[in-house]
Parts: structure tokens; sequence; C-alpha cells
């Protein structure tokens, strides 16, 4: 059995990962991710979490006036700036957990 010594040291332990880990979520939802679809016709950006911050469409983009393909551009870029943020967020939190994917943490 742990004896007091021991369980405290868990304790303080498990109380600095706590203020690593609100560390590593503040900076996450502060990180500004972009992703583009169409060589750059199209850009999302969006924070750390993957919340939509902005879209971006070029002037040729515009020009097309095709609507399916806007929508299909706009997409792609969404998809691609949320695919990047959630790898992001993992290799940040992963970096404060050891690499331990510990469910419910991200």
């Amino acid at each position: 059995m742990a004896g007091p010594g021991e369980l405290g040291n868990l304790l303080k332990q498990a109380q600095k990962m706590q203020k690593e880990m609100d560390l590593a979520r503040e900076d996450v939802s502060k990180m500004i991710i972009e992703g583009t679809a169409g060589g750059a016709a199209a850009r999302a950006v969006v924070d750390g979490n993957g919340s939509v911050q902005s879209i971006h469409l070029s002037a040729e983009a515009l020009e097309s006036g095709e609507a399916g393909g806007l929508e299909a551009l706009v997409l792609a870029a969404l998809k691609d700036a949320q695919t990047r943020a959630e790898q992001q967020r993992r290799e940040r939190l992963s970096a404060v957990t050891g690499g331990m994917d510990l469910p419910g943490l991200f």
C-alpha cells in the first residue's frame, strides 16, 4: 500500500498536470488555423477548437458564378482547416499527457 507521502506526491502530480492541461486548452483556443481548397480559391480560418472564424473566396472563384462549385470549395476548405485544427490540438495536448490518449480530455 502507498504511504501518505506517496499519495501526497501523486496528488501534487495530478494537480500539476491539471494546470498544464488548462494552459494547453487555453493555448489551443487561441490558435488560428487555415485550410484551403482549389489552389487557395477558397480559404477557411478556424480556431484551435475548429470553430469557423472566416471564409475567403478568391476573385477568380467568385467570377465563375457556379454556386455548386463555390459550395464545394468552401466545404473542402472548412474540412481541411478543421482537420488541421484537430491535429494541432491533439499534438498540443499530447505534449502534456506524455502521449497518452486520455478519453474526455480532448
